[in-house]
């Protein structure tokens, strides 16, 4: 039987069109948001309206929710690349290489970490989605680096707690266009999902808030290598503020790299990776820190670019 809900629009979502305002408040997809627009599933104060229409705070939304789509399973599977930089009773942090997201996901068909690290014979909690047990942060499926999975049902509770409380320091190598000014700084912007994309994202007036620091490591003639530390982990962060103040990653098409410079230096992804995490661990209570050094495509890219 499909589930009808009715509720009023809150007041952060006043002005936003349809579509955008019912993925933001049952976190659709915005391509599912539009699907049901059309459909005829949703009303506006009992009239239907156009997926571009905007809504008004305080008006009621009536709305035929879909059928949920079952994520796939995180059935054991080797993940070539993947590798543990640490395990214990409680954690295990791992070295993500390209082209491997963080879990599966409906209408991702590639290989991910918790199939990776369930095949190396590590049991994750259980706590949080089936598909997601054990992950308490992501990186992108383009993005290299380091990644910390709950082994214990504390030692999520206490990790999830610490990316929430912001704890834990994020340090992200950067290779990027140009050269930032100052440089050394903070960008401050609210990020959401982008207004014309349902895969993109971008700063947008009333997104959640997004902090990220970044000091130059060293400067190239067409880039700079930044050094990173990130306050908030919103969905591809660092790739839209840099893009938000014209310096994208290198090799980023998505957010507007330069393809010219992308092919001389032979990069089929953005320049990004997670190179050092730092947290208090949750058994022992002490400070541990890890770091993985660059992966082969960015460190021949970084020698083709400082060449």
């Amino acid at each position: 039987m499909t589930e009808r809900r009715t509720l009023p629009v809150p007041d952060g979502l006043d002005g936003l069109r349809l579509d955008a305002a019912l993925a933001r408040l049952f976190g659709f997809s915005r391509t599912t948001a539009a699907a049901l627009v059309d459909g005829g599933g949703v009303a506006v104060d009992g009239t239907a309206r156009g997926r571009s229409d905007r809504v008004l705070a305080g008006s009621w939304l009536e709305v035929e929710m879909p059928a949920p789509v079952a994520a796939p399973t995180a059935a054991p599977e080797p993940v070539p690349g993947l590798t543990v930089v640490h395990a214990d009773d409680d954690i295990v942090v791992i070295d993500k290489p390209v082209g491997v997201a963080a879990h599966p996901s409906p209408g991702w068909e590639g290989p991910t970490v918790v199939q990776g690290v369930a095949a190396m014979g590590h049991r994750l909690s259980t706590s949080g989605p089936a598909e997601r047990q054990g992950v308490v942060h992501r990186l992108d499926v383009g993005t290299t680096g380091l990644m910390v999975l709950a082994k214990s049902e504390r030692a999520y509770t206490v990790l999830k707690d610490a990316f929430k409380q912001r704890t834990v320091d994020k340090r992200y190598a950067a290779l990027v266009q140009g050269h930032p000014d100052p440089t050394r700084g903070t960008i401050d912007a609210p990020i959401d999902r982008h207004p014309g994309s349902d895969w993109k994202f971008a700063v947008v007036a009333g997104g959640r808030p997004s902090v990220t620091h970044y000091d130059t490591v060293e400067a190239f003639r067409s880039a700079t290598l930044l050094d990173i530390k990130l306050e908030t982990g919103r969905t591809h962060q660092i790739r839209v503020h840099l893009a938000a103040v014209r310096h994208p990653l290198v090799g980023d098409i998505t957010y507007g790299a330069d393809p010219t410079l992308s092919a001389r230096l032979r990069l089929g992804r953005q320049w990004l990776h997670a190179a050092r995490l730092g947290f208090t661990h949750p058994g022992t209570g002490e400070w541990v820190e890890f770091a993985s050094p660059y992966p082969d495509d960015l460190a021949r890219a970084l020698a083709l670019v400082a060449d």
